[in-house]
């Protein structure tokens, strides 16, 4: 089967390409659904594959630069991109990007890069999935009391609410953000892009891991705004990363294509399956995947710690991380179809309403 393994001129190693595929597409889907370029499953994934991990950064990092473009366009047609706030959040996204950049280099110079990306993969995911599941309780405690005094469930609201405290702090200037409704301080999502920055640099996750949930918990932006902003943040941050590891060496060119080409259809469906799933679904299944990621990592850790056991661990990692996509992938093709044919029923039973008055 030596027909399904090829070799990575610029990284040169052996990787199995059908995998590329999978991660292309699956994270097409996967990334536009949830508002990001997908890199928070395509690290690790090109990791397990084979690639050494400063590597799958840069790879990760230049093929998530197109996918998100195209996710972006789809989402803007349907007026869910605030791009005052994205300008404005490009600020502290590339400066915060380059000091990560810089940092990954030193350590991959003591020759700890791999360890340390890892367990901040680990740490920073287990924080994630808390925050989402913690919240998604929280809404749901909140919509059975107001259902229990007679009254409407929350919407998008209910749940977390600390963007509340962080609007309270009026430091100078003052701005106001029409699309995502919101009046703060500028230096509110200036501080919060230069966090995810610095994250994306050390990372190679965009941004878009930690900035989906920082929009939505720290600055107060709706999910389906914040989903289609945080796309039009990770193209910039992207193509900055892009050229910054190209420049360094760190960037397969072929790996990136390969799986372009199948994340170019995946975040058309993605983008429009927002359409039929709500803020808290997005939510929740956000969570599910983050946890799943986070175990897959587990894994990989596990495998380097005890050598003896690395026949089952390397192997589950892959697996885990594979299915994870094609299972997720899957459930939004499954909600983007029914969403899709719900609508065009509705459509066709007006249309058969207005002929009969």
């Amino acid at each position: 089967m030596d027909w399904l393994h090829m070799t990575m001129p610029i990284a040169g190693v052996e990787v199995f390409w059908p995998g590329l595929v999978i991660l292309g597409l699956g994270v097409g889907i996967i990334g536009s659904f949830f508002g990001m370029g997908g890199g928070w499953m395509v690290t690790p994934g090109l990791n397990i594959l084979g690639f050494p991990m400063a590597f799958a950064i840069g790879t990760d990092i230049t093929s998530m630069a197109g996918n998100s473009l195209i996710s972006t366009m789809r989402h803007a047609r349907f007026g869910n991109v605030d791009y005052r706030l994205g300008a404005v959040m490009v600020i502290g996204t590339v400066s915060g990007f380059e000091a990560g950049a810089q940092m990954i280099m030193w350590l991959e110079s003591l020759g700890h890069v791999d360890l340390f990306v890892r367990v901040g993969y680990l740490v920073l995911l287990a924080l994630i999935a808390w925050v989402i599941f913690t919240d998604v309780q929280a809404k749901r405690r909140r919509d059975a009391e107001l259902r229990a005094a007679g009254r409407a469930a929350s919407g998008d609201e209910g749940g977390i609410q600390w963007h509340r405290k962080f609007h309270r702090l009026r430091i100078p200037p003052m701005i106001h953000f029409k699309t995502s409704g919101i009046y703060c301080s500028v230096w509110l999502p200036i501080g919060v892009s230069f966090l995810t920055g610095w994250l994306a640099g050390i990372l190679g996750i965009g941004g878009g891991l930690i900035r989906l949930p920082a929009l939505i918990y720290l600055i107060g932006v709706p999910t389906h705004v914040a989903v289609g902003t945080d796309l039009f943040e990770v193209v910039i941050s992207a193509l900055y990363g892009c050229g910054s590891y190209t420049y360094k060496g760190r960037t397969e060119l072929l790996a990136a294509v390969i799986m372009l080409c199948g994340a170019a259809l995946g975040a058309q469906i993605g983008a429009v399956a927002t359409k039929y799933v709500k803020g808290y679904g997005i939510r929740l299944f956000f969570g599910v995947a983050v946890a799943g990621c986070g175990l897959s990592i587990a894994f990989k850790l596990a495998a380097s710690a005890f050598p003896a056991a690395r026949w089952f661990f390397d192997p589950a990692a892959a697996v885990l991380i594979l299915g994870l996509v094609v299972a997720l992938a899957g459930f939004i093709v499954f909600k983007f179809l029914r969403g899709a044919r719900e609508e065009i029923a509705m459509k066709r039973a007006q249309q058969r309403s207005y002929v009969e008055k």
